[in-house]
């Protein structure tokens, strides 16, 4: 009986959160229908019917989750997912314009101290813009990243590692959106990169095993001369962790939840760390430990730290960690969304920081979810890192 009260317990606090997820998301439709529809000179029928495209359009994530029982995994075909990234991102942009139309309306109208109208001819032109921009930051998303180069010095790197490269890929979520020929060309892109190890900062996947088992299929393929090493992000946990994990190890990934692995160069040595999600235990999982994950590591070895999420970074920094990398934060996706972003991450966000002794390096993301899938300013990344001596 205590079993079945938790039980519903849990339903009705998730069914309460994802209650106030679709509603939070209709916000910018409500918006834009009050100050950008309604005000036009349109028939009342035209009016009603965009009402009910943007409302639909609004409700993307509710779509999602009847179709797959996740907001996280749209379900439907790769241009329907488009088509709606693009919508979606259209509604936002435009009521942020709208916003800003107002704004300057309002100003205009204090200046003259009289009452003035937006004419509809601006109203079409914000509407033009907000579509155009859509376009380009849904293909900005979408495409296959060009190798971006990064040189990182590391405190007490052997001569060995002076010049080691290494490839960070993260937040593939692959999905309806990032299917499998599009991580077939991540992988061909990556493998032909030269570096010596590969690692992924999690956000593998977005749907099950079943969903995703043929689009991941590609990543058995990645190869360097020191391996793929990775570590889970938060979305592994949304779709049984454990099962992702057994599935990604048995591809020949090998993954370090609060573990660590000693990398060789002749006589030079580096530790290669990992840690697990900071939302693992919302799902009965062990959460980050770096003390674990460093237990039993040679001391004056410098250590990279692959954590999914940066916002812990000055904690590896007190630790004696040299390199963190992470990703989880796409960048923020668009410039100035990034600075609504950067709280809840301690302010990292994307490319290089010191924290105290350490490099944090916070990667822009190969992908990213595809329930928001826009990119503007902020470009995707599959890095290719260059270690040197300090």
């Amino acid at each position: 009986m205590a079993r079945r009260r938790r039980s519903r317990g849990r339903l009705t606090h998730a069914t309460g959160r994802a209650t106030i997820f679709h509603l939070f998301f209709a916000v910018p439709a409500v918006l834009v229908i009050a100050r950008w529809i309604w005000p036009l000179a349109l028939a009342l029928p035209v009016k009603l019917v965009l009402t009910a495209v943007l409302l639909a359009a609004s409700q993307y994530h509710l779509w999602s989750r009847l179709s797959s029982g996740s907001v996280f995994a749209p379900e439907f075909p790769r241009a329907v997912v488009i088509a709606f990234n693009w919508a979606f991102g259209a509604i936002v942009l435009l009521a942020v314009l709208q916003i800003l139309l107002d704004i300057g309306t309002l100003a205009t109208a204090a200046l003259r101290r009289e009452w003035v109208a937006a004419p509809d001819a601006a109203r079409y032109a914000i509407g033009g813009v907000a579509g155009v921009l859509a376009a380009v930051g849904v293909a900005n998303a979408i495409r296959v990243p060009p190798i971006k180069d990064v040189e990182i010095a590391v405190p007490g790197l052997a001569r060995e590692f002076d010049g080691y490269r290494l490839i960070q890929l993260t937040d593939l979520h692959i999905s309806r959106l990032f299917p499998r020929d599009w991580a077939q060309a991540v992988v061909e892109r990556t493998n032909a990169a030269g570096a010596d190890l590969i690692v992924v900062t999690g956000d593998f996947i977005d749907g099950s095993v079943a969903m995703r088992r043929d689009d991941v299929a590609p990543l058995a393929a990645l190869r360097a001369p020191d391996g793929v090493y990775a570590v889970p992000g938060n979305h592994e946990y949304f779709f049984d962790y454990a099962a992702w994990m057994r599935h990604l190890s048995d591809m020949g990934i090998a993954l370090l939840p609060n573990a660590h692995r000693l990398l060789r160069r002749g006589e030079g040595a580096l530790v290669l760390a990992g840690v697990t999600d900071v939302s693992a235990p919302s799902v009965g999982q062990a959460g980050p430990d770096l003390t674990a994950a460093l237990s039993g590591a040679p001391a004056g070895v410098p250590v990279l730290l692959l954590d999914h999420q940066p916002r812990e970074a000055r904690k590896a920094a007190a630790a004696g960690v040299a390199l963190q990398l992470s990703g989880h934060t796409h960048g923020g996706m668009i410039v100035g969304l990034d600075r609504m972003v950067a709280p809840a991450n301690n302010g990292f966000v994307s490319g290089r920081y010191t924290v105290g002794g350490m490099t944090l390096y916070v990667n822009n993301g190969t992908a990213l979810w595809p329930g928001f899938a826009l990119r503007l300013g902020r470009p995707s990344e599959l890095t290719r890192i260059t270690l040197r001596r300090q």
